[in-house]
């Protein structure tokens, strides 16, 4: 069983070391920092890394920055569309931090 999920199209650029960190709602706040996970496809559960998370930390989508998109492998306007896509109505967020392991 997978702890956590992806979306398929994020799979590469985590395995790649592209995208090092995660915006979740929180539902998912409850992972902390040393936590080692199993990461699976969204899509489907398949199984395809294991992360550890470096840290845990509360933001809003208008605390995002450069830097944040830069970590997702993504613009930051293209961040924001892509949480709003995924979390329509909720504007509290927690970002993960992680690395592979």
């Amino acid at each position: 069983m997978n702890d956590i999920t992806f979306y398929q199209r994020f799979e590469a650029d985590i395995l790649a070391g592209r995208k090092t960190i995660t915006i979740r709602d929180k539902s998912e706040s409850h992972f902390k920092a040393g936590d080692i996970l199993r990461v699976g496809r969204f899509e489907d559960n398949q199984y395809f890394c294991t992360i550890e998370v470096l840290s845990v930390s509360p933001i809003t989508l208008d605390e995002l920055t450069e830097q944040h998109a830069k970590q997702e492998n993504m613009g930051l306007d293209e961040l924001k569309y892509v949480i709003r896509e995924i979390y329509p109505s909720e504007d509290k967020f927690v970002l993960i931090k992680f690395k592979i392991k």
